[in-house]
């Protein structure tokens, strides 16, 4: 009996020393997997800077994202993303390029591929100012989204390119096509911020930017089509009284005066165009030579063309649009400007000389 119940007694002890054993062991176990499970989710290579962009294709399922992830070292094990994304019910992952690197964590990676954010639909924003030539908007252009500035200079210049604008455009017409113009869309990409695709195409930012030269436009369809000038002949004029004067009444003023001229067939005489004609910043001097060359743009000296240059010299502000729809009705044929550009309007060229002396005897004249 007392052998029984020794031997019963060591059986015991066995027993539970076995299943501490296997305790033991099943916590290892279960210890090790959620160790490696873990060290699976963390980044591949905390140390590495650099970025790479991972392409989604339409179609593919977690588990392709999974395999193609783990193959392109961007995770270290892909059993272990599909089963970390099914426990953690992630949402849809959308097709697209997206920007990764070893550096990120399981979790990060599965952030960015299921916000939707692709480098096809992430977004630029890029402000565009106001009376600045054509060649200001396509380096912007260039700079913040990659273009290279050849293409855009020679699908601007495309005819088959403008053709098809002025079958989309309402505003847009065959006077871009004059064999003159320095640059066909010169005054027709309103200055304003917008928001592009990073993807976008020369055609799509072209198109942003049209679209809201369209929505400024649109207001005055009625006024546009009762006007004396065309479109291409208001964004010209706009783009003169633009450079011409800086408040939104001088601008209502000049663009009265303009407008006097030419119903005086008297040449507009200003200089903007005649920079704009020999291919000059403002900031510099014109000589005599500059004057009076003969080009479809200068209005001023012995070569002056008598009516509206060939076309819009810089992208007008909204203002100066305006104010070359909807001119002040005045009878000044002359105006200057002094420093601080203030505008001062004469009916007479001897008024105009008065002003200009009286000006510099004050010190306030341009020089």
């Amino acid at each position: 009996m007392e052998e029984n119940k020794e031997r019963k007694t060591k059986e015991k002890k066995l027993q539970k020393k076995v299943f501490l054993i296997l305790f033991l062991l099943f916590f290892m176990c279960i210890a090790a997997f959620c160790g490696f499970f873990w060290y699976s989710l963390s980044p591949v290579n905390k140390k590495y800077e650099e970025t790479h962009d991972f392409i989604i294709e339409s179609g593919w399922g977690k588990s392709k994202i999974a395999d193609e992830l783990e193959s392109k070292g961007l995770i270290r094990n892909g059993f272990i993303f599909k089963v970390y994304v099914k426990l953690a019910k992630s949402k849809t992952f959308f097709s697209g390029t997206y920007s990764l690197s070893p550096s990120m964590s399981v979790n990060e990676i599965i952030k960015v591929i299921t916000s939707g954010n692709s480098k096809e639909n992430m977004q630029k924003t890029i402000t565009f100012v106001e009376g600045k030539r054509f060649p200001y908007y396509v380096k912007k252009l260039c700079d913040e989204l990659g273009f290279e500035e050849n293409d855009v200079y020679t699908l601007t210049s495309s005819e088959t390119y403008l053709k098809s604008l002025i079958e989309k455009y309402w505003f847009i017409t065959e006077e871009v096509l004059k064999k003159d113009l320095y640059y066909p869309l010169e005054g027709y990409l309103f200055p304003d911020t917008y928001s592009f695709k990073q993807s976008s195409t020369i055609e799509e930012a072209i198109d942003v930017m049209l679209a809201g030269m369209d929505a400024k436009l649109s207001i005055y369809k009625e006024e546009i089509a009762m006007s004396e000038y065309s479109i291409h002949g208001l964004l010209t004029l706009a783009s003169m009284v633009e450079l011409e004067a800086v408040t939104a009444e001088d601008r209502a003023i000049v663009a009265g005066i303009f407008i006097n001229r030419l119903h005086g067939n008297i040449p507009l005489g200003s200089d903007v165009t005649t920079y704009y004609a020999v291919k000059k910043e403002m900031i510099e001097s014109l000589t005599n030579s500059d004057l009076n060359q003969c080009n479809a743009y200068n209005t001023r000296g012995t070569c002056a063309i008598s009516g509206l240059p060939v076309g819009p010299m810089c992208a007008s502000s909204y203002s100066s649009i305006v104010a070359a729809i909807e001119p002040e009705k005045n009878d000044y044929y002359f105006f200057v400007a002094d420093i601080h550009n203030k505008i001062y309007p004469t009916k007479t060229s001897t008024e105009h000389d008065q002003i200009i002396n009286d000006l510099k005897n004050k010190n306030i004249w341009p020089k």
